[in-house]
């Protein structure tokens, strides 16, 4: 390797305190921005349940995603600014609703702020192992935490699957997914499929 090679290398790759690669950019990516571009990036939606011993909490999410089978193992993340995230940051187990279409109402409930989402004992109960569920949910998984992340105002949340579903087979047959988009809620369907192939 010569010289200028190398020097055009260091020139290049100009690195922060932690060694992550800075690269030049033409302007700053504003937070107003990166919300923009991710509201056109449509995410399925999830209602995530807890309780670290203080009661149960209730969030919503789109961060859902699975990142490995063998172990079975997703992440999620939560906002610092969620009331419900201390619950999270110190909760062993939680159950993960993947809400589909027919489930709006409990998306709604919660990612509304300020309220009791579970006032209505109706709507809810406990699993065996002790953790809060919404009955009305087609498809859960309950999961032990096995690693926390903070990162940004956030804390990524990965999670190991124990349980999927009340019943087998139920979640082999799922109803119109629901999808959050441009701060809109959308289901996916027949109508939404452009390709077979």
């Amino acid at each position: 390797m010569t010289a200028a090679t190398n020097a055009l290398q260091s020139s290049a790759t100009e690195t922060d305190a932690t060694g992550v690669v800075i690269h030049p950019s033409p302007g700053e990516v504003t937070p107003d921005d990166f919300k923009a571009v991710f509201r056109h990036h449509p995410g399925g939606v999830s209602l995530i349940t807890a309780d670290a011993g203080e009661g149960p909490v209730a969030l919503t999410v789109t961060s859902v995603i699975s990142v490995s089978v063998t172990p079975p193992l997703l992440v999620f993340t939560v906002s610092a600014l969620s009331s419900s995230t201390p619950t999270i940051r110190k909760t062993d187990t939680v159950v993960v609703h993947l809400l589909s279409a027919g489930e709006l109402t409990l998306a709604k409930l919660g990612a509304t702020s300020g309220i009791d989402r579970f006032a209505d004992t109706s709507l809810w109960s406990r699993l065996e192992s002790g953790e809060p569920y919404f009955l009305a949910a087609h498809t859960w998984i309950r999961g032990k935490i096995v690693n926390r992340m903070e990162v940004g105002d956030s804390t990524v949340i990965a999670v190991q699957a124990l349980q999927i579903s009340g019943q087998k087979g139920k979640a082999e047959n799922p109803t119109n997914p629901l999808v959050y988009y441009n701060r809109t809620w959308h289901q996916l369907g027949e109508h939404s499929v452009i390709d077979l192939t």
